[in-house]
This record gives C-alpha cells, structure tokens and sequence, in this order.
C-alpha cells in the first residue's frame, strides 16, 4: 500500500521502524510504538464498524490521557477526521461545535458528556458516542465504553489513505464563535508538526520518516492541554521525530509535580503555555529539590513567555534554549522568538512568511501591515465560506495566502514584530476569548444596562479579562453576581476577573465599543 502524509500512515512506519521505542507516557499508561499503532488500530476498527466513514467527524471531549491520543490516530486510520473538542466548554459552546463540525461520533470522559446529554436533541448528526471511564458514575445512555470496544473491534483492513485526508483544528481566534481551521493531512504535516525533523530539513517523502526511529532517544513533557493546537502540535512533532512524548494529566497545573514528573521520565524539552505555567514553575525551581540534569530546552505556545519570564528560568537554569515559537491555528508554527520591544514580540519567521499590506504586495520595512503565509496554509474554514473569503486571499501572481488578522511590522533585519490582532482578541494563560460574547453575555443581565470588555495587562496569564458596566438605574451588581450569572454560557477562563462600574459605556461614532476608553477607564487615566 502506498504511503501518504496521513498521520496514521506516518505513525505505522515509526511502528515498524522501530516498534520498541517508548511512544507515549500519560499517568500509568506507557506505550512503545507498536503499542501506540495497535491501540489506534483497534479504535478505527471500532469506529468503522459503528458506521464511521471516511471523511466523517469524530469529536474528542477529554482532558489530557493516552486515549486521546489513541482516538485521533483512530480517526485517522479510517480516514475519518478528529475534532478536537475543549473539555472547558459549556452546553452551549459544545452544542456550536458539535453540530458545526457535524460530528457523527463523539469519544469522550464519563463526566463531560452530562454536559452533551443535555443538549443531544440538538445534534442529529450524532449517532455514536464512546465512553473514556474517569471516576464518575454518570449515565450515558446508548454509549459503549471504551475499553469494550477496542476489545469488540473486529480484524478488518483499512482503506488506503491520502495526503488530502482532513485535519480540523477549531479555534476562538477572532470570532465571537469556534471556527473549524481545515487543512490537508500534507500540509499541517510541513506547517505545525515539525515535517519529520523539528530542527532541520523537513523529510521529501513519507517513508523518509523512518529515520526519525534511528534517532538517540528524546522526551518530551507535554504540560499544554492537547485538545488545543499548541499542546496537540508539540506532541505530534515529538512523536513525529522519534520522541518518547510524556503528557502531563493532572486536571489543575502543578509545578512541582511538573518538575518531579520530568525528572521521572528524565525529559529533554518541557512544554508550557506561557507565563501562566513558567513563572510557577521558576518559583519553584528556586527551592533547588529537583533533577532537572536532562533538561535543555523550554518550548512555549498558545500565550507569550514573557521576558520576565525568561529570566526567572534562567536564574536557575542558565543554559536553557527557549522554543518560543509563534504559530495560530489558520498558519501553523511560524518561527522562534528573538527577544521583544515593549508590549510587543518580535520573531524570524520561515521564507513563506511575511507582511502583508492591502495590497496583497510585502510592505517596506518599518510599514504596518498584516502578518501572512503562503505555501502549506489550510483550504479555510470548515462550514464557513464568508470568513474563509475573509481571511485567505489570491494575489495577482497566483499566490494563495493565509490572512488571519495579526497585524505586524517588518523589521530592517527581516524580523517581524507582532502589533496584536485587530479584532482585540483575549489571550489569557494560552486561552482566547472574543470580547463581545463576553458582553453578550453581561448585558443579558437584568441590572447592565451596557458593557464593554478588554483584556488587561495580567502578570501571570498575560491578560485577564476586565469589565466595564453601566448598570441599570439603581442597581448596582457585583463582580461575583455577574460571573454567577454568565457562567452557565461561558467557559470559565471567559469570565471578567475585575468589574468597573460607570454611569455611561462610551461608543465610538458609528456606536461600537470604544475599547481605548475602557481600558484608560481600568487603569485610571480617563479624561
């Protein structure tokens, strides 16, 4: 059978190349590679045999585990396309993702999918769900569990399998609603999963990805939640290039169990999204009770590592290389860091990347466009042809770039410098949030008469989500009632952090949110 960039016929050649080579380590699970392909094998057998066919969407709903792993490879196997689901959403963003991707099965955690039970009748697309056991006694009527059906699944072949296979990340980005990113198997492969060999010269066929199983032995510590593309990208690239990936499973992070787990598994690259994780984990560092001789390198996405941040690992750590990569769902992982200016981050981005003016044409050094990349970019947005339109364009030369929305400078020395995404996109702690769902939210309270969220500077997360409300004559609503209030509609790490309260929210002329003010309003500067 012929060999495509399909991630399950790369992970059948590791298996083969070198079966015995640890694969994957998640709490008690440990698998070689042959382990990780067998385990796959049988929930794509499964899968297909519940009616999944190619081209068909299967969600994940799950906190970091062996499984999850095993289900996207699952997917895969059969052709059909992992959907990765956030384990943070409530019933209403579930019910969006859900029935936008047309998910047909749905793999996930006994007590993640009560939040699907209730809104099942709103997903005829759903015909088939499998049970991951986590403690919980929860019913989910009409599922088969897991581990029955990868015992149940049937010998049967798989299909052969295409580089123009699907991948789906979904992503908050800058909608007020998770968009499905669709790329071809092909091209994520060259663009986020590293091509075969992360700190060299991608490999020019499939079958070359075999040399990754006669490399010296790595480990990863994947700290990130894999359900997201930073997390999910540094995995795959560590199993892609022969690595022992190590994920770590815990549903709080915890730095010294972090630190403990890397000494365990004597890992060389630790993964972490951001200040939110480095700077407790430098903290404690500082106590000095951990084996960190294996160590060499930090690897960060999905939030800034801050320069602070930098420092305090370097403190202790002095000879740490940081793989501070910049990357989104819509361009995949673009270039290292080269350190910032203030309030900004400055990058060597790869040849296919560049900015952009309105043009379409690069604009001259030290001119403000928006950042772009040609060459391995995604076909668009799953479902969505508007935004698709939107954000990726055909030059005059034929070109096809992938827009997204961050705009840029291009430095004198080729560097770029990130300005921030004109749609005033959230980042906090690697999650993103869109500020007028936000508002939505608040304003459906009885006592906001208008409301206007940004994000504010957070020395942990990066920014934290800060509101500015006009509450309804008389009323005078707290932080808490307000959060009780939209936290059945919103993810947690969506909710305000800090309420300013004022007699009038400023618009802008044509009445949009007048964001400048808000935040001179938070930080005490309003005229």
């Amino acid at each position: 059978m012929a060999r495509s960039y399909n991630l399950a016929d790369l992970l059948e050649l590791l298996a083969q190349a070198g079966p015995d080579r640890p694969a994957l380590v998640a709490g008690s699970v440990r698998h070689t590679y042959r382990e990780l392909d067998e385990r796959a094998s049988r929930v794509g057998r499964h899968l297909a045999s519940a009616g999944v066919r190619p081209g068909e969407h299967v969600a994940i709903l799950a906190y970091n585990r062996a499984e999850w792993i095993e289900s996207m490879f699952g997917a895969y196997k059969i052709r059909a396309v992992p959907i990765p689901v956030n384990y943070r959403y409530v019933a209403g963003e579930l019910r969006h993702v859900l029935a936008d991707s047309r998910s047909v099965a749905l793999i996930g955690e006994r007590s993640l999918l009560t939040r699907v039970q209730r809104i099942r009748g709103d997903l005829p697309d759903l015909r088939h769900v499998v049970v991951l056991e986590d403690g919980s006694d929860d019913e989910v009527p009409g599922a088969v569990e897991y581990e029955k059906a990868l015992a149940d699944a049937p010998e049967t072949p798989f299909p052969e399998r295409s580089s123009d296979d699907r991948y789906i990340m979904y992503t908050g980005g800058t909608t007020g609603y998770p968009k499905g990113v669709e790329w071809r198997c092909e091209d994520i492969f060259f663009a986020a999963l590293g091509g075969g060999n992360v700190l060299g010269d991608p490999i020019g066929s499939p079958e070359q990805i075999v040399e990754s199983a006669e490399r010296p032995p790595m480990a990863v510590l994947d700290c990130a939640p894999v359900m997201h593309g930073a997390g999910q990208w540094v995995a795959l690239m560590g199993l892609f290039s022969g690595a022992k990936v190590v994920l770590y499973t815990d549903r709080a992070f915890d730095p010294g169990r972090a630190l403990r787990l890397l000494a365990e598994e004597q890992a060389n690259v630790l993964m972490l999204v951001g200040d939110a994780m480095a700077r407790p984990v430098a903290r404690e560092l500082a106590t000095g009770r951990y084996d960190t001789s294996p160590l060499f390198a930090v690897a960060s996405g999905g939030a800034p590592l801050t320069e602070t941040a930098r420092r305090e690992l370097t403190a202790h750590l002095p000879n740490l290389v940081f793989l501070d990569n910049y990357g989104a769902s819509e361009t995949g992982t673009c270039g290292p860091s080269v350190g910032a200016k203030e309030g900004t981050a400055r990058f060597q981005m790869k040849p296919e990347i560049t900015v952009l003016g309105p043009d379409l044409r690069p604009v001259k050094p030290g001119e403000v466009g928006r950042l772009a990349r040609s060459g391995h970019i995604p076909l668009g947005y799953y479902n969505d042809p508007k935004k698709t339109a939107e954000t990726f364009f055909t030059d005059d030369d034929g070109v096809r770039w992938s827009v997204p929305g961050d705009f840029a400078v291009l430095e004198e020395d080729g560097t770029i410098t990130l300005l921030g995404r004109g749609s005033l996109v959230i980042n906090t702690g690697g999650e993103k949030v869109y500020p007028e769902e936000v508002e939505v939210a608040l304003k459906d309270h009885p006592d906001v008469y208008d409301a206007v969220v940004v994000g504010v500077p957070d020395e942990r997360f990066g920014q934290r989500v800060a509101a500015v409300v006009a509450p309804r004559p008389g009323a005078s609503p707290t932080l808490e009632e307000l959060n009780e209030h939209c936290r059945g509609r919103l993810a947690g790490y969506k909710l305000p952090r800090s309420l300013t309260l004022v007699d009038e929210v400023k618009r802008t002329a044509v009445g949009k949110s007048d964001y400048a003010w808000a935040r001179s309003v938070i930080d005490g500067t309003a005229s």
